[in-house]
């Protein structure tokens, strides 16, 4: 019984998974208000009522595109070995832009929903403030065990450095998506990160990652 209920739980799993990412590239390509469930369903296999057991609606589905694209960035941050100079998470926010600018699909929804957030009254909102905090907290944490390390200066406001780098990398993507990827999203990710380091490392002094 245990076997068949994790059987029948990693099916499901995979099935939202393709829907996912089904989903994903017809937004993308296609248009969200052009594109329907019943769009999605037949190009997953399933019926539309089959669909809605995993997604009830289209802004369901929307939403949860954003929250697996968090999870993505997460998961590529955990996975990622912290070098010992200290500045292993900059060389991680590097390798986590290299990702998305190989999901083209993901990215320009992305930050299509990132418009969205912006409004109080919108699901995305609540979505993104929790996840924003988290990504802040995590990345303000990495900062300081660098200063403890003693690689990063201990008197920077590492949260504020934090709210900057995500800022920078989201306005970023939101002018890739703008230029339709002419834009070398790594090459600027890594200036912005060889400008900051003199200013918060110990020794001040220029560094190539």
């Amino acid at each position: 019984m245990v076997s068949t209920k994790r059987g029948s739980y990693a099916v499901g799993r995979e099935r939202r998974e393709r829907i996912l990412d089904v989903a994903t590239e017809r937004f993308a390509t296609e248009g969200y208000s052009q594109t329907s469930l019943a769009d999605i369903a037949r190009a997953v296999g399933l019926t539309t009522p089959g669909l809605k057991h995993y997604f009830p609606t289209k802004q369901h589905l929307l939403l949860a595109i954003a929250d697996h694209r968090f999870d993505i960035a997460a998961d590529l941050a955990a996975s990622a070995q912290l070098d010992d100079d200290g500045l292993g998470l900059f060389r991680q926010m590097l390798h986590i832009t290299e990702w998305f600018a190989s999901q083209p699909a993901l990215t320009e929804l992305f930050v299509f929903i990132s418009a969205e957030a912006a409004d109080p009254n919108s699901p995305a909102h609540a979505l993104f403030a929790q996840r924003y905090e988290h990504a802040v907290a995590s990345l303000a944490d990495a900062l300081r065990a660098g200063s403890e390390q003693g690689r990063l200066r201990a008197d920077i406001d590492h949260e504020s450095i934090a709210r900057e780098c995500i800022a920078v990398a989201d306005g970023i993507q939101l002018q890739w998506v703008i230029t339709r990827g002419a834009l070398d999203m790594t090459a600027l990710i890594r200036g912005h990160i060889e400008r900051l380091l003199p200013a918060i490392t110990v020794s001040g002094e220029p560094v190539a990652l």
